[in-house]
């Protein structure tokens, strides 16, 4: 699931196997970018935005980034010079960059965009603190959440503009770990400081492997405690945890209606 630390993971295995590196030839898959041949320029430096990836590139003396979203599905893979492109299916290649070292393959991304370096906040701007990045500020956070109080909590932790990073996973987990119902008013949630800071730590916990666990167990079936586990027991209480789908397919939310009580001053799910 390409939330936060996937991506930071991602831009890590990139600045790994191609930075630094001349790109031999560039192929792009998408109609905006077709005709653009980025062959000579070096890569120097693969980094993350949320959920947002950003390789930058020098190409005689103008400095460009490559932006992309993942969002649900999109994923990069390296792969040796000359070797397959095994993983996904090749009609998925949006992009391929091939450098003597690695070919960097981009499959199923969105918002594929090629921008100067210095108009970076053209394409994640809007972002607010990345719970990864150096510019992390949970007060900054927590004032963007508050702007809108009678927002349900769960769709203003998914609003990249508040805080970069949570998807559909975190927003579940953190809010289980701290008892919240998911549709509680932002302005009835206690200690929103303390909920950011859960949700930066959870992130964090999973920077540098692919296993994304919010219970500390890496083994298979054990990582989450409600997210994927309709209709199965609470690990915590026993009780069966619900599943809620709302008109965007990418809104999916899990919780345990004991753990988290309903809170009835709002409608009921």
């Amino acid at each position: 699931m390409p939330e936060g630390d996937t991506v930071w993971n991602t831009a890590q295995a990139l600045q790994r196997d191609i930075a630094g590196e001349v790109l031999t030839r560039s192929d792009f898959r998408v109609p905006q970018l077709a005709t653009v041949d980025l062959s000579g320029a070096t890569v120097l430096e693969s980094a993350s935005r949320g959920k947002h990836l950003l390789l930058r590139l020098l190409r005689n003396d103008e400095r460009l980034t490559l932006h992309s979203h993942l969002r649900m599905d999109g994923a990069w893979r390296t792969y040796q010079p000359g070797a397959p492109w095994r993983g996904r299916p090749a009609h998925l290649v949006r992009v391929a960059l091939h450098t003597k070292a690695a070919v960097a393959v981009g499959f199923h991304l969105h918002e594929l965009t090629l921008v100067r370096t210095e108009h970076e906040d053209r394409v994640v701007g809007h972002l607010g603190p990345d719970l990864l990045g150096a510019d992390w500020n949970a007060d900054e956070a927590v004032r963007r959440l508050l702007e809108k109080p009678e927002r349900p909590i769960a769709d203003a932790l998914l609003d990249q503009r508040n805080l970069a990073g949570i998807g559909n996973l975190y927003k579940a987990e953190t809010l289980f770990l701290r008892g919240v119902w998911p549709w509680t008013p932002v302005g009835e949630v206690p200690d929103l400081t303390e909920m950011v800071g859960l949700a930066q730590r959870l992130l964090a916990s999973n920077k540098g492997r692919w296993t994304q666990t919010t219970t500390g167990s890496v083994r298979r079936g054990e990582e989450q405690w409600v997210y994927g586990r309709a209709q199965r027991a609470c690990r915590r209480c026993g009780t069966t945890i619900k599943r809620w789908t709302g008109g965007d397919q990418d809104r999916i939310t899990y919780w345990c209606p004991t753990c988290q009580p309903e809170n009835h001053s709002v409608g009921s799910k």
